[in-house]
């Protein structure tokens, strides 16, 4: 029996998921949850094999609840869920310790075939993402372990460091209480000063080199 819990703060999405997981063989649903402000205690106390978690809710993000939950407990395995391809979201998801991620439309047998999927040690995803997380971590291994880099702003740091949280460009101004403008200031210089070029590789350089506190 693959015991699930299910973190999303879309009411009807929670509801139609909690129905289908309930009325499938061989799964057991712990627990749905609107958002994961308490997803270690819900842990401890529910013990599910596999999370489905929202990339996105209010309070603490779904990138932020997973690097939690791996801390404590690396045995769960985490399936992302996501309203389209946000490559830089997904990917930090994954460096984070997701094992994959599910659109929101998909149908209910693929949710089901994704859960046991990943329960049983896969990775779902779609091509796409796939080779981009490939490439990705092929790029990682190539680069120098001497590359320097030029010493980030306070500022840029924080803004890195909410992109890496999964933050939207609204989200991180209102954070750090600049304009949407002055983030794509603040991202163009970062991008600059890490030799990257785009938000993906900047939050994979960001986990890698420990830029930044999380």
């Amino acid at each position: 029996m693959i015991r699930v819990a299910l973190f999303e703060d879309i009411k009807e999405i929670r509801e139609l998921l909690t129905e289908t997981i309930e009325n499938s063989e061989g799964l057991l649903m712990t627990g749905a949850y609107a958002n994961a402000n308490e997803a270690l205690k819900v842990m401890k106390r529910d013990r599910p094999d596999v999370v489905l978690m929202d990339i996105q809710m209010p309070g603490i993000s779904g990138i932020e609840a997973v690097r939690t939950i791996k801390a404590s407990f690396p045995e769960i395995q985490i399936l992302m869920q996501t309203v389209f391809e946000d490559n830089a979201r997904i990917f930090a998801a994954i460096c984070a310790g997701a094992s994959g991620y599910i659109l929101k439309d998909a149908t209910p047998e693929r949710y089901l075939d994704a859960i046991i999927e990943v329960a049983q040690g896969g990775a779902p995803m779609s091509p796409v993402i796939a080779r981009k997380v490939l490439a990705m971590f092929q790029g990682q291994n190539a680069a120098s372990p001497k590359e320097e880099y030029h010493e980030l702003s306070p500022t840029e740091q924080k803004v890195l460091g909410c992109l890496v949280r999964g933050l939207s460009y609204k989200l991180i101004a209102d954070e750090c209480k600049i304009s949407i403008s002055t983030v794509n200031f603040h991202l163009k210089n970062i991008y600059r000063k890490l030799h990257v070029n785009s938000a993906t590789e900047a939050i994979s350089k960001a986990l890698r080199q420990q830029l930044t506190s999380l």
